[in-house]
């Protein structure tokens, strides 16, 4: 008699229902898996086979019946581990071992080892939202993947850590409790690092203002400077002053989080993701990609910080991967098994020096490449991607008097508070449009939220035309305006906004 268990795959940051048919009919001892199942999964009939038999369970092979499993719909690629435990179930029940309560719906999910123990897997945090979204009774998970699934508010999430005790719960031999889920008051961590609080960065006072600007407003940030001036570590400082994610925010970049298999040591993403890929990353380590699509550093970046250092030396594919996610905040990765869309609203803060020996234009060192190289190593960077940096800036080396100076700063925790109030106004200004930060402001409501005066107009008026900055520039220019006007508590765009935000062109003059 075939019977039917819950399941679901994984599309991108999404899971779908899967439907796992079992029958068993006399014919030649074999187990089959059809439904367009990938490697791992053909493998599965191997790892349940051999853990029902370690499992105490009589291995229907011995009875010369024919097993079949069906992965529908037959059209979805099926990929990973985690239909053992689903398979397992239907393959005990279809040959009579156990009993179905068909009044209670429930979903499996789990990979098995050959002892019949459970192990963890990928993905369980979407795989609970369609659980809840499907409005099945109980989710069934091995027990290390409970606490993540039991993150779905009003969900009946029940933990297992091997296939002896999943029987025995089935068959009401046993109980055991729905977990609760996490104590998320104890992973809460305050997002300021004192390694990189910016009350312990001397000096480069104009680019903690700049840094504050794009906190605020969410804008991107090209750090340009020699080697040693401090650009890494105020970019790092950066996610110090970034506002907590708020719970509907943590659980769409834990979810990112717990595809790409990263919720192994901290269940719950609460904090601003920061990501610093190496300079040698791939196209598709970066954007997202593999046969069936995984997310890339853009969506592990996702509500927070994507730090690029000595930007020149990334491929140029790679760099220019990056145009279209920093305009829609989101990427599509199309593979033969089929395309998949990850979020990717993230900050791109970028760093280089001047050229490749890093001295160019300095008084004091001497600068030993040639011009060519100079002009070859600036010219790595294009001019559509520049235009989609919001602020650009030159960040020379701290004097001595500077680095040795004993009076602190602002406290990150203090700059924090400004960028909050910011970002509230921003907050109550967009209301129900879905915007949450000034550089989201597209083209079509851009004149409503950043007018100008007559007299602020003829001042950015002229600098667009000495400049020759384009109309995605010009827009830009505008987000960057309001956001230091929001900061310096301004109703409307003042000159003094505007031209802040013309100093932060620094990259483009040059």
């Amino acid at each position: 008699m075939a019977v039917r268990i819950l399941s679901a795959a994984l599309r991108g940051i999404e899971a779908v229902k899967i439907d796992v048919e079992v029958d068993s009919f006399r014919g030649l001892r074999s187990l089959n898996i059809v439904g367009l199942p990938d490697k791992s999964v053909e493998e599965s009939k191997d790892r349940v086979d051999t853990a029902v038999r370690n499992s105490d369970f009589v291995n229907p092979k011995s009875k010369n019946l024919r097993i079949v499993v069906n992965l529908a719909p037959a059209n979805i690629k099926k990929e990973g581990s985690s239909f053992d435990l689903p398979i397992a179930i239907g393959y005990l029940a279809a040959t009579s071992q156990i009993e179905l309560d068909k009044k209670k719906a429930r979903l499996f999910a789990g990979e098995l080892s050959l002892n019949g123990s459970l192990r963890a897997i990928n993905g369980v945090l979407p795989i609970a939202i369609l659980a809840k979204k499907i409005g099945v009774f109980e989710l069934i998970v091995p027990k290390v993947n409970a606490s993540e699934a039991a993150l779905v508010k009003g969900l009946r999430v029940i933990g297992i850590k091997d296939l002896k005790e999943l029987v025995s719960f089935l068959k009401g031999e046993v109980e055991i409790e729905a977990n609760k889920g996490p104590d998320l008051s104890s992973q809460v961590k305050s997002s300021t690092q004192d390694d990189y609080d910016f009350a312990y960065i001397k000096g480069q006072e104009s680019a903690k203002r700049a840094l504050l600007v794009a906190a605020a407003g969410g804008h991107n940030v090209l750090m340009f400077g020699p080697p040693g001036s401090g650009k890494t570590i105020l970019a790092r400082a950066l996610n110090s002053i970034l506002p907590d994610l708020n719970y509907d925010e943590a659980m769409e970049v834990t979810g990112i989080y717990s595809v790409a298999g990263l919720t192994k040591d901290r269940v719950f993403i609460n904090q601003k993701p920061f990501r610093n890929p190496h300079h040698t990353i791939s196209a598709s380590g970066i954007i997202g990609g593999g046969s069936v699509p995984r997310p890339g550093e853009i969506s592990l970046a996702h509500r927070g910080v994507l730090f690029l250092d000595e930007l020149p030396e990334f491929p140029r594919n790679v760099l220019e991967s990056l145009r279209q996610p920093m305009e829609e905040g989101f990427v599509t990765v199309a593979r033969a098994a089929g395309s998949s869309r990850f979020p990717a609203n993230f900050m791109l803060v970028a760093a280089m020096n001047p050229c490749p020996c890093g001295n160019f234009g300095s008084e004091k060192e001497l600068c030993v490449c040639l011009l060519s190289s100079v002009s070859r190593y600036k010219n790595k960077i294009s001019g559509p991607l520049l235009d989609r940096i919001d602020i650009q800036i030159n960040v020379p080396r701290g004097t001595f008097w500077e680095l040795s100076g004993q009076k602190n700063g602002e406290t990150s925790a203090e700059i924090k508070k400004k960028v909050q109030k910011a970002r509230l106004l921003q907050l109550e200004r967009y209301g129900k449009l879905g915007i949450l930060v000034n550089a989201e402001i597209n083209f079509k409501n851009i004149a409503e939220f950043c007018s100008l005066s007559p007299s602020v107009t003829a001042v950015l008026a002229k600098f667009i035309e000495k400049h020759n900055i384009s109309g995605r520039g010009y827009h830009r220019l505008l987000k960057v305006s309001r956001t230091i006007a929001d900061l310096d508590g301004h109703e409307q765009i003042m000159e003094s906004d505007i031209k802040e935000a013309m100093s932060y062109r620094f990259r483009q003059e040059n």
